[in-house]
């Protein structure tokens, strides 16, 4: 370990973001990683997070845990999806700002915006007209983790950055046929599929609404660059209002295209067809990168590419599906 390394905390350090990010430091040589599990740090307890802060002398904040989960489980479970989130948030900035912590990064979602934003979606487009109902609990927390980062700025001096990802996969990801999100859903219901000989994959909704994918390891790596920016470059391109940046490609396609590409990648040949009698979310979301592109970073993982990945790792991590 190099005595000049930054002792950095990524709290979620086993979910799909989280073990992205450690994945990404440990390539840049970065020894000097703390993590802990759920069993062993409990984030929405305030007793538990401040006692760890105080422990540790933590240098560096990756906040990436977070209560996440596909339409079904944020219509299912809206007051989990806001009450967990809104603890964790409000723990880990307040403990970390209590502790000394100058740098933070949090991670949101692009489900901050309002469900009909202008396509593509800019920053200032935050708070500008209703959310999408099926998971507004969800969006309302992502919204006061970058409000809470802003305050804390503003008040104390801090340097709490905020990115907004696009829809992630990739290793690490989950695949519960309920409860996880579509490109997971998708490939454990096509494999499914192939190994029974199903003729026909249902699939949610009419296959029209238009989403933008970003692979997981693409967000890690815009993560640390965005942490490591110095705060003059970071400063130029956000207001004090308006913080965060956007994360994706620039790119995106009709649920029904990637369902497409995703039973080519695992290799079934039966028929897709659409239920329309269930909802389809936001018609379509893609994010304006304009920003973070400008800074000098942009995804390099082709559509196609990353899911065969994100096939590999789930054929490879049975037991997480």
């Amino acid at each position: 370990m190099k005595p000049s390394q930054p002792r950095i905390f990524v709290a979620g350090h086993r979910g799909l973001v989280g073990s992205a990010i450690v994945r990404v430091l440990h390539a840049q040589g970065q020894d000097n990683i703390v993590t802990r599990t759920r069993s062993e740090l409990e984030l929405t307890d305030q007793a538990q997070v401040r006692a760890f802060f105080a422990a540790e002398r933590i240098d560096q904040v990756y906040l990436a845990a977070a209560k996440v989960g596909g339409i079904h489980a944020n219509n299912t479970y809206p007051a989990e999806f806001i009450y967990d989130n809104l603890m964790v948030q409000a723990n880990v900035v307040h403990e970390a700002w209590r502790s000394g912590v100058h740098q933070l990064l949090f991670l949101g979602s692009s489900c901050i915006y309002p469900r009909m934003a202008e396509q593509p979606i800019r920053e200032a487009s935050l708070m500008t007209g209703p959310l999408e109902p099926t998971n507004e609990a969800y969006a309302m927390a992502k919204i006061a983790g970058i409000k809470l980062c802003e305050s804390y700025n503003r008040q104390y001096g801090t340097d709490y950055r905020s990115v907004m990802p696009t829809n992630l996969y990739g290793p690490g990801d989950n695949y519960h046929p309920e409860n996880s999100h579509v490109i997971p859903a998708l490939i454990r219901r096509f494999h499914e599929a192939k190994l029974s000989g199903a003729s026909t994959v249902v699939i949610w909704g009419s296959g029209k609404p238009m989403r933008e994918f970003l692979y997981v390891d693409d967000m890690a790596a815009a993560s640390v660059f965005v942490m490591q920016l110095e705060r003059a470059a970071y400063g130029a391109v956000t207001e004090p209002t308006h913080s965060h940046i956007n994360v994706g490609t620039g790119e995106d396609a009709t649920i029904g295209d990637v369902a497409q590409l995703i039973g080519q990648v695992v290799g079934y040949r039966g028929r897709i067809e659409f239920d329309i009698s269930k909802p389809d979310g936001t018609p379509r979301k893609l994010l304006d990168v304009g920003k973070l592109r400008a800074l000098g970073w942009q995804a390099s993982t082709p559509l196609a590419t990353g899911l065969e990945h994100a096939y590999r790792d789930f054929l490879g991590n049975a037991s997480r599906a």
